[in-house]
């Protein structure tokens, strides 16, 4: 497959005129990976029409040799990254205006630009190379669905050694171990594992809470392949499960239904949102589902586009967005099933492959 680090350079270089900028300074871990494919966590990239300049430390004078390439011009810096910056700038021919990464730069960096870098003048972006990483090319989704199979294998190989009396850190544990076993390089997120009146937690942390029968149980986790992000959501039942907890599942699961196949590229996130918002309003539960339906991942969880009310921008094509309506009552407990869905050319593809129907473990 064609090395795709040359198109997103150069896309990000043509993005530079319209915002009247010589070059930008990348500090976001994520944007340095999609761009230059250095995986380390230490590195400033500065990007000119030119040439792009990657600065490192000595921990990663190897690795970034084996992941960059000659893509970039590599400076190993022993000391300071921002030392080594104001060196390279000062032999930029051209660069007077840069801009910086104003949601990925901390204040006391935004400080060393005032005041080590005043000879330069700054100006602050967003979303520059975010608005390129919504489209994810043929690679990427593999990567993703590569990423959703390691978590649906995990799951499939943690439910059988779920049973009442086991603590949510416990079952945590189990899924935590099976998506390593299963070949996952790290945890997308902290696991959310949440039973009975918990489960009404959206983003409960596991605590030594134990399970009981009848509970529901609420697993959220993901897994990471090649750099790449899943995120599923799974409620069971820890035994036989009662009419109403039936009753709320199937709202939410029509509900997950509807959005995964009505979902597109060209609609609006808030028409998106709009899709299970409705399904679960017209069943007389609205009130209890609070959070947006969804979100755009990738290299991290949490990614553009955002499928929300408040979002009146479209969906881009190639987005992979998560679909994830829930329910949640107070004191009782809730539901949320989640899946990841490519949005490809000919309509929405559903990467996790994983049962929805309610399932009893008995």
């Amino acid at each position: 497959m064609a090395d795709a680090r040359p198109r997103r350079l150069a896309a990000l270089t043509d993005a530079l005129i319209p915002a009247q900028l010589d070059a930008l300074l990348v500090t976001g871990l994520a944007n340095i990976r999609y761009l230059t494919g250095f995986s380390g966590s230490s590195a400033l990239v500065l990007v000119t029409p030119r040439e792009t300049l990657l600065i490192t430390d000595f921990r990663y004078e190897t690795q970034v040799a084996g992941e960059v390439g000659s893509l970039a011009r590599i400076v190993v810096e022993p000391v300071s990254l921002w030392t080594a910056l104001w060196q390279q700038l000062q032999s930029a021919s051209g660069v007077r205006v840069v801009g910086f990464e104003s949601p990925h730069l901390m204040h006391r960096d935004f400080q060393r630009l005032l005041e080590a870098g005043s000879r330069w003048q700054w100006r602050p972006t967003s979303d520059l190379v975010e608005r390129q990483r919504e489209r994810k090319d043929a690679d990427e989704v593999s990567r993703i669905k590569r990423s959703a199979d390691v978590a649906t294998r995990a799951l499939a190989r943690t439910l059988p050694a779920v049973h009442p009396g086991l603590s949510e850190l416990q079952v945590a544990g189990l899924l935590e171990h099976a998506l390593r076993d299963e070949g996952s390089e790290g945890f997308a997120f902290p696991s959310i594992v949440a039973a009975g009146a918990r489960a009404a937690l959206p983003h409960a942390q596991p605590t030594g809470h134990r399970v009981a029968a009848g509970d529901f149980l609420l697993m959220d986790f993901g897994a990471v392949v090649d750099g790449y992000c899943s995120d599923v959501t799974r409620t069971v039942v820890v035994g036989r499960a009662s009419a109403e907890q039936r009753e709320v599942y199937e709202v939410v699961r029509g509900a997950n239904e509807a959005a995964s196949a009505a979902v597109c590229a060209g609609m609006t996130g808030r028409d998106a949102d709009a899709v299970a918002r409705s399904y679960i309003e017209r069943r007389g539960l609205g009130d209890l589902f609070g959070h947006s339906l969804g979100h755009g991942i990738g290299l991290e969880v949490h990614e553009a586009p955002r499928l929300a009310r408040t979002n009146e921008q479209e969906l881009p094509p190639g987005a992979v967005v998560t679909i994830e309506p829930g329910v949640y009552r107070a004191g009782w407990g809730g539901v949320r099933i989640e899946d990841d869905v490519w949005l490809s050319a000919d309509g929405p593809r559903i990467l996790t492959e994983l049962p929805r129907d309610l399932l009893e473990l008995v």
